[in-house]
């Protein structure tokens, strides 16, 4: 399978979004839902805007499987507004937002090597430090994840009291 990572536009919105919905499925398929819930994101105003905001704010990727989207993340230079009470890092960032796969692909490298290519990007503007948060309930495994991916935990967080986070970072 033949991986490349091009970036996205506003055109990718839609493809973005059935990958979100791809990850709910799956995550409601093994009992998961703290993290996106158990409904669609693109039915939710509010997950749309924020994937075009984050665009509008940096630069989406498309990772390709074949010629086929299969993986997406954007770039940004700060974490999102509901980190806003963390402490500023006090140094230039870049922020990975909505990393997501079509789980189709799953178990092919693609989130790797699309984090890979962040970090590589971040690296290219001059930037040392690559900082991404997730959801750090259940079983701890997304956490787990962007560790294997080269990054540290940071600081935990917890969001409206309900979903908790946690805040991992990455020096390029």
């Amino acid at each position: 399978m033949e991986i490349s990572i091009r970036e996205g536009g506003p055109d990718d919105i839609p493809v973005i979004l059935g990958m979100l919905d791809s990850c709910v499925e799956w995550l409601v398929a093994q009992g998961r839902t703290g993290q996106w819930g158990s409904k669609p994101l693109s039915g939710f105003p509010r997950t749309v805007e924020s994937v075009g905001r984050y665009m509008d704010e940096g630069t989406a990727y498309i990772a390709e499987a074949d010629g086929v989207p299969a993986a997406t993340l954007t770039l940004t230079d700060s974490p999102g507004a509901y980190l806003s009470h963390l402490p500023p890092v006090g140094e230039p960032e870049r922020y990975i937002h909505w990393l997501a796969s079509d789980r189709r692909f799953k178990g092919h490298g693609i989130g790797s090597a699309l984090l890979a290519h962040a970090a590589e990007q971040t690296r290219r503007e001059g930037v040392s430090l690559l900082r991404v948060d997730c959801y750090a309930g259940d079983d701890g495994k997304l956490v787990r994840y962007y560790e294997s991916n080269g990054f540290t935990r940071v600081q935990a967080f917890m969001v409206e009291e309900k979903w908790p986070g946690q805040l991992l970072e990455r020096r390029v």
